[in-house]
């Protein structure tokens, strides 16, 4: 049994695991703000499950488990970097914060566990935990629309889209951003994540980002070139720290410690 970052890889072929990571919080508050009823949290668990066994169909998970952000979480290092980072959020609806548990229990029910974050986002841990099988040649499935996951994309991880039933893919990403996955958080470095309150540097938008990374690959590579258009130099001058520092935030973390092994969160069908 291998030792990774205390996250235990039990000695199962890699290239026979498929691992399905439900990004939890994703799903489930779209499935209830699209309920009649916000109250109706055995609803929204309802058609939680439902999705979850259509996942579970098309995919045939060896391994799965559905990751959650601590209710109570604060905004976390990120926040330091960037004081606004996800100041404007809406908190989570009542009825929804009260029913997670119910929600937890019914993915119980089908045999699938949960991880609740602490410390950590949610992402981060499911950025940790499908980097480590994927780098072992195990294959990983993220389901979220969270295109952040976008730049973990290699061969053995991706990332699905339920709701739209599409792939998060190169060409996708290629397609939307103008930009490889790996250049994403140099991009978001340059643009910001307007729905997480991360500015990026003021007047540089997507076409503009996009061009620069295409000339200059990298963030690194952009802010120490000699040969910038005068008009593309005088926004980037004196913003290099703030274009790194919104690359930091956008950069999930894939070395944060698991305590589990990869056996606790088998997938068994009659479970």
């Amino acid at each position: 049994m291998a030792l990774l970052g205390h996250f235990y890889l039990a000695d199962t072929p890699f290239m026979s695991i498929h691992l399905v990571i439900i990004d939890a919080m994703n799903l489930i508050r779209r499935v209830h703000a699209a309920q009649p009823d916000p109250n109706d949290i055995d609803g929204a668990a309802l058609v939680c499950c439902r999705a979850l066994k259509k996942i579970i169909k098309s995919s045939e998970p060896t391994h799965m488990v559905a990751v959650f952000d601590h209710a109570e979480q604060d905004r976390g290092w990120r926040a330091e970097l960037i004081p606004e980072y996800k100041q404007g959020r809406k908190p989570m609806p009542e009825p929804l914060h009260d029913g997670l548990n119910k929600i937890q229990d019914a993915f119980w029910d089908m045999g699938i566990d949960s991880l609740l974050s602490s410390g950590d986002e949610a992402d981060d841990m499911i950025a940790t935990l499908a980097v480590k099988v994927a780098s072992r040649k195990g294959q990983v499935t993220i389901v979220s629309t969270d295109k952040g996951y976008c730049q973990l994309l290699q061969p053995t991880l991706r990332i699905r889209d339920y709701f739209q039933q599409r792939w998060l893919d190169s060409p996708f990403i290629e397609k939307e951003f103008t930009v490889q996955p790996r250049q994403l958080v140099d991009y978001w470095g340059l643009v910001g994540i307007s729905s997480s309150g991360v500015s990026g540097v003021p007047g540089i938008g997507p076409k503009t980002a996009a061009t620069l990374l295409q000339r200059y690959n990298t963030l690194e590579q952009l802010f120490a070139a000699d040969d910038i258009e005068p008009k593309w130099q005088k926004k980037l001058d004196g913003n290099e720290d703030l274009a790194q520092r919104c690359k930091q935030v956008a950069t999930l973390k894939t070395d944060i410690t698991l305590g589990f092994n990869l056996q606790d969160i088998r997938y068994t069908p009659d479970a």
